[in-house]
């Protein structure tokens, strides 16, 4: 089971998370992206290296 965790702070809202994921984690939620279905991820991270900002982080628990 992984963790994904968006800085708020630093997300644009520009959805590269969203269209990027195999396992559609991310929903935009009032312009942010919110990892909605986390249970879902699958830890590959490619949400991690497209988002331009580095406002996301996966963890392994």
């Amino acid at each position: 089971m992984y963790e994904v965790v968006v800085d708020k702070d630093k997300c644009t809202g520009c959805e590269e998370c969203v269209n990027s994921c195999p396992s559609s984690v991310f929903e935009l939620v009032d312009e942010k992206s919110e990892p909605v279905e986390m249970d879902e991820c699958i830890g590959c991270e490619t949400c991690v290296e497209v988002c331009p900002e580095g406002a996301i982080t996966v963890t392994e628990v």
